[in-house]
């Protein structure tokens, strides 16, 4: 029963700290839609960012936190604000040429991995208590549920990306959308951080 709680609990952590990537994975599916080896790339790219999320969790909660200082998290935030800024770049170099080419809208498992981790950041201060609080039984269910339900976040977001309505939308405006959501996830995990002074 003990497990079966720590799952149930992991469950909803799990999805309050991480509901938001389902926008940020949808563009994602939109700016790869019609390459191939984009669901690959966006899994493999999500379970490495989530993984760097979970493994310095872990870190922290054994008492490796020396490498990475509390005040360094809010600093993850310039990840997507770069990444989106040269997103932006790009969408202004081609003015209003929305070229649907492949080779214009590449989807990289590096880029979603830097993304995941940035967007995550603060999930290890919210994870570290809870895994200070809980046996190793636990921490290990934790871990596995967290895993299991990153590959249903992903499933997830693609759904939601491949819906007619929706799909018309992203491929309408994700030449904007994407860029934009980085960048102000990029100044939200900035501000609430703490990065500009409190």
């Amino acid at each position: 029963m003990n497990v079966l709680s720590s799952a149930l609990q992991a469950v909803g952590l799990f999805l309050v700290t991480n509901i938001d990537d389902i926008i940020v994975l949808s563009l994602f599916f939109a700016r790869g839609a019609g390459q191939r080896g984009t669901t690959t790339k966006i899994v493999v790219g999500q379970y490495l960012g989530f993984g760097g999320i979970l493994l310095a969790s872990v870190a922290v909660t054994f008492g490796a936190g020396l490498f990475l200082p509390d005040d360094a998290i809010p600093y993850f935030g310039l990840i997507p604000l770069l990444l989106g800024a040269f997103a932006a770049w790009q969408v202004w170099r081609n003015g209003d040429d929305d070229d649907d080419t492949v080779a214009n809208k590449p989807v990289s498992a590096l880029t979603v991995a830097a993304v995941t981790f940035a967007n995550g950041g603060d999930n290890i201060g919210v994870y570290v208590p809870v895994f200070l609080a809980v046996g190793t039984g636990a921490l290990v269910a934790y871990c596995v549920v967290f895993l299991t339900l990153v590959a249903v976040l992903v499933l997830a977001a693609k759904f939601v990306a491949t819906r007619k309505p929706i799909a018309e939308v992203l491929e309408r405006w994700e030449h904007i959308l994407f860029p934009l959501v980085l960048i102000v996830l990029g100044f939200v995990i900035l501000i609430e951080g703490g990065a500009f002074g409190p």
